[in-house]
């Protein structure tokens, strides 16, 4: 008897690899699938930007004669560099502020939450769905009157207040996975609140802050909306470098497809640099 039974096993055990093997392939695949739909724009934007204008409009297929005219022209265009510096300036600045603002408010609401820390965390991320073209108006108007129309530091400004609620709820989602136990014993020991934070609780959610921190760089460089509106030329960022190649006379494929290029070229960089660091801390403390 224990001889057919283990006999039988093992079919049941080999069929049972079979169908593991035979899913996690269909998954590879469609994986591979749904990766090259979402690249294909990407593939297609780079190879435009290596053709001449009439090819671009004319001539849509795979097969050309590749040529550097649209990124000489691009680069030739005066601004470019400031442009770039613009948007670096803006998108590392704003979530520099925007870290400094949401780490003790998301400390306060996963430490230290009243019955209205739920309630405050939901008025923040429904702040998200109103449209930004709502609150242009008053926005457009206080900045003329302060001054900080077309300066780094009103995009700075409105970029952290964008970013703000969506890097509040991620901080306090990892703060919130944290074991107490720890902050406790440090309490116990005489830590105080600004040891307990310094010393404790950022080196054990790094991983989680950094991926936030990237997250807030990549919203805050491809956001067009508000640099293309309180921004005219000192302060404009890459965003609105590409949208100045949309002219009456037309679009211009070509050069738009290489200055596209060249705009998200750093921001691509830094994402398939820091992959294993963002992938890190958006699973951090998903498994316990």
């Amino acid at each position: 008897m224990t001889t057919l039974s283990s006999k039988t096993a093992a079919p049941r055990s080999v069929s049972g690899w079979r169908s593991a093997q035979s899913k996690r392939a269909i998954i590879t695949v469609l994986g591979w699938m749904v990766a090259l739909v979402i690249f294909f724009p990407i593939f297609w934007m780079i190879l435009t930007g290596f053709k001449t204008e009439t090819a671009a409009i004319a001539d849509p297929t795979l097969i050309f004669s590749p040529t550097l005219e649209s990124y000489q022209a691009v680069h030739a265009r005066s601004g470019y560099t400031r442009f770039a510096l613009n948007s670096v300036a803006v998108a590392f600045g704003s979530t520099f502020f925007a870290l400094l603002i949401a780490i003790p408010s998301a400390y306060a609401m996963a430490f230290l939450p009243t019955k209205r820390t739920k309630g405050t965390l939901l008025w923040m991320l429904s702040t998200k769905m109103l449209p930004s073209v709502g609150v242009l108006v008053p926005i457009y108007l206080i900045f003329r009157d302060v001054g900080l129309l077309d300066t780094r530091t009103g995009l700075i400004i409105i970029y952290t207040l964008m970013n703000l609620p969506i890097v509040v709820w991620m901080l306090y989602t990892f703060f919130k996975d944290m074991p107490k136990d720890i902050l406790e014993a440090g309490r116990m020991d005489g830590a105080s609140t600004l040891q307990e934070v310094f010393f404790l609780l950022l080196p054990l959610t790094l991983p989680g802050i950094a991926s936030t921190g990237l997250l807030s760089v990549i919203l805050s460089w491809n956001e067009a909306f508000w640099s293309l509106n309180l921004t005219s030329s000192k302060a404009a960022p890459l965003t609105a470098y590409i949208a100045s190649f949309s002219s009456p006379e037309g679009l211009f494929w070509a050069k738009l497809s290489a200055a596209s290029t060249m705009a998200i070229a750093p921001i691509l960089i830094l994402g398939w640099m820091t992959q294993k660091q963002m992938v890190r801390g958006l699973t951090f403390g998903a498994v316990k």
